[in-house]
């Protein structure tokens, strides 16, 4: 017996199948139900279709792993060249480093390729006894005498002996570019001799009144600085024996004078360790009374023919002698100062506005500075120290101030240097009566003369 239609849609009674036969009602209003709109019960929950994305970012793809929020997709990704796509373990920024070329260390002989033996010459820290000539002849006050070592054949010849006078060699300075040779002495003469006729030039009997300590060229000007605290600048062109300027800045003996190369102010360092910064091409600041802070100096009258102009500058920080002094050839206006014993630190000014750069603790008495004419670097001869470390030679980075090597081979202060004038070789004096040559700096780029049609000494047949 079936079921009705009626009863089958009601559910129909147990042990029977559920089959649902539509009625024509039912068809009816199925048909009415798809042309409406549909509606959305709150009590009801149904499906929604699929819509467009709205904030447009079709095919773009964000791992949540590598997002710190992964509801707020970032753009990083959109880097073809971002880590997450690379197939090597190693970071971009460090493949980088592996791939750069390997900047190439600097290598410095650690032991001298020649030492030379250098009787009396003195253990005295004030003093100044050995330059290197632009012609490439060394020069060397040993005793009474003076001595030139010519590099290119190791020629040695005496210049004068002083011994007649009862003389000694304090100081001695070659002119920047030619064949006259300064000397100063115990008794305060001035000698300046020809190297090339090893004849006497001119003869200062009255230089100063002490020792001349320190000597520095400025073209035709020749400035001495002396035991008597007096700095005295003199024409070596006119006949005159008085200089045209004298300068008071010191209440102890100077021992350290350096002309800027461009012909610029002159530094001079006192045992009373001060630094003073001069300009004779008329810059001058107003006369100050009585002792004064960085920047400023006092002036004491020079008397005689001219008065003492204040210093530009006068530097107080150093709590030891200055002996030690040395312009940038690099950056105008740098000057690089070292202090004695008590104070042991090499500071850097900056000579336009008179402050101070940076200072270095070396731990050891400075004795002489210089600067590379191949690279930015600064070299300092040491004496006494405070540490194990003494007698040394140090080669700086500027402006890092990392130490590129410390060399060491005297036994005594290391109390004198001068530079080759290629800038490639320094020599060392010490109190243990020795000279060593030591090749602490690479060639100068680009230093090699290239061929040209104007070079006619290449056409000759």
């Amino acid at each position: 017996m079936h079921s009705s239609p009626a009863e089958q849609e009601q559910g129909g009674g147990a042990g029977h199948e559920d089959v649902f036969i539509p009625t024509a009602g039912v068809l009816m209003r199925a048909r009415v139900d798809l042309g409406r709109r549909p509606t959305t019960s709150s009590s009801a929950t149904t499906t929604l279709p699929p819509s467009t994305p709205t904030r447009k970012r079709i095919f773009h793809y964000t791992s949540p792993a590598t997002s710190a929020n992964p509801s707020t997709p970032t753009r990083r990704l959109d880097t073809p060249t971002d880590e997450a796509y690379s197939m090597s373990p190693v970071r971009a920024e460090s493949r980088q480093l592996l791939e750069s070329p390997r900047r190439q260390l600097r290598s410095v002989c650690k032991t001298p390729y020649r030492v030379l033996d250098a009787p009396e010459l003195a253990d005295d820290f004030y003093l100044n006894l050995v330059d290197w000539s632009n012609t490439n002849v060394l020069g060397v006050g040993l005793g009474s005498c003076v001595y030139l070592w010519t590099a290119h054949n190791a020629a040695v010849s005496k210049l004068c002996d002083l011994a007649g006078s009862n003389d000694t060699v304090s100081s001695i300075s070659w002119v920047q570019k030619g064949t006259l040779l300064a000397i100063g002495t115990l008794s305060g003469r001035m000698h300046i001799y020809d190297a090339n006729t090893l004849q006497l030039q001119r003869l200062y009997k009255n230089a100063h009144t002490q020792r001349i300590g320190a000597l520095a060229w400025n073209s035709h000007i020749l400035s001495s600085g002396s035991r008597d605290r007096m700095v005295h600048h003199r024409d070596v062109r006119e006949p005159s024996q008085r200089p045209f300027k004298r300068c008071a800045g010191h209440r102890q003996e100077v021992c350290g004078l350096k002309w800027a190369r461009d012909g610029g102010p002159l530094a001079s360092g006192g045992n009373d360790n001060k630094v003073c910064i001069w300009d004779l091409r008329g810059s001058k600041r107003a006369s100050v009374a009585g002792s004064s802070t960085s920047g400023s100096g006092s002036v004491e009258d020079a008397g005689g023919s001219g008065s003492g102009d204040a210093p530009l500058w006068k530097f107080h920080e150093h709590t030891a002698a200055v002996k030690a002094l040395a312009w940038d050839p690099h950056v105008s206006g740098v000057l690089a100062t070292g202090g004695g014993t008590q104070d042991k630190h090499i500071r850097f000014w900056n000579t336009f506005n008179g402050t101070m750069l940076s200072e270095l603790d070396t731990g050891s008495q400075v004795c002489n500075l210089i600067w590379s004419l191949t690279s930015h670097e600064l070299v300092s001869t040491h004496g006494f120290s405070s540490t194990t470390a003494q007698n040394q030679f140090c080669i700086w980075k500027y402006p890092t101030l990392n130490m590129v090597a410390s060399l060491t081979g005297h036994t005594h202060r290391v109390l004198y240097l001068a530079m080759s004038p290629d800038g490639e070789t320094i020599v060392t004096g010490a109190g243990d009566e020795t000279l060593m040559f030591w090749n602490a700096f690479p060639k100068k780029e680009g230093g090699e003369k290239r061929e040209t049609r104007l070079d006619y000494g290449r056409l000759i047949r």
